[in-house]
């Protein structure tokens, strides 16, 4: 089984804006104007860039993100209280029925990797999906595990307990990452399915893809599942994932 790629999944990131009856003018170069937005942790890295890059042309604007998680964000935006949020997941018809007119604007693309501290394995651990699956269903509990140990030939897995990192939030990475689980796992379909928030069977959770990526880079023999932006700023390994239709 060869493989080329390490994202489980692509995620499009949704802005959710009110509806806006006319076209808006830009901003007025001599006035203050404040943007308030909240949600998603998988696009923080891009929002922050823009902020910094879009306040070099008109530092009249401020931008404030604040990085809570899509579930965080969706309710700020049904409450009110923030002018645009971000989500991985597009809201439901029963959170779209509380904020009618509501828009979704595409607004990035990214991947979700597996990330994971195992001193001595290299970056591009290979795993097939029955192995992902198995991993977070707690039957896969020890890095040398056959299972593992068969697609990666020469890598001295170590005989540890896996730690298994996932969100404390609702969060639209884990929508992602638990979708894919659901799609190659009968058995996760089955036991948890699919969900900003699920019912995981074991592990450690933190809040944000930050939380995530601070437990597996301060835990030895850990792994987790993080958007892509914040296994490079950290410079953490993470591995090499079969697809879909298994020779890659």
């Amino acid at each position: 089984m060869e493989r080329a790629a390490a994202a489980l999944a692509i995620a499009a990131l949704i802005a959710l804006v009110p509806h806006a009856a006319a076209q808006p003018a830009p901003p007025d170069p001599g006035a203050e104007h404040s943007l308030t937005g909240a949600g998603a942790t998988f696009p923080f890295p891009l929002i922050d860039l823009w902020r910094v890059e879009y306040g070099k042309e008109h530092p009249g604007v401020s931008l404030n993100y604040q990085s809570i998680g899509s579930g965080g964000g969706i309710k700020q935006h049904i409450e009110g209280t923030v002018n645009f949020a971000a989500t991985d997941k597009p809201l439901t018809d029963a959170e779209a029925a509380l904020v009618p007119g509501t828009l979704h604007i595409p607004e990035s693309i990214g991947g979700v990797v597996l990330v994971y501290n195992v001193p001595g394995v290299p970056q591009g651990l290979r795993l097939t999906a029955d192995a992902v699956a198995g991993i977070y269903l707690g039957q896969i509990d020890r890095w040398d595990d056959p299972a593992i140990a068969s697609e990666n030939p020469g890598v001295a897995l170590p005989a540890e307990e896996i730690v298994t990192a996932h969100r404390s939030d609702g969060s639209g990475t884990t929508f992602i990452f638990t979708d894919y689980l659901s799609v190659v796992s009968p058995e996760w379909e089955s036991r948890i399915g699919a969900g900003k928030s699920v019912p995981w069977p074991s592990g450690v959770a933190a809040a944000g893809n930050e939380g995530v990526a601070g437990i597996v880079k301060s835990t030895e023999h850990s792994i987790g599942y993080v958007e892509l932006a914040y296994a490079f700023q950290t410079g953490m390994t993470y591995a090499s994932v079969q697809n879909a239709d298994g020779t890659a």
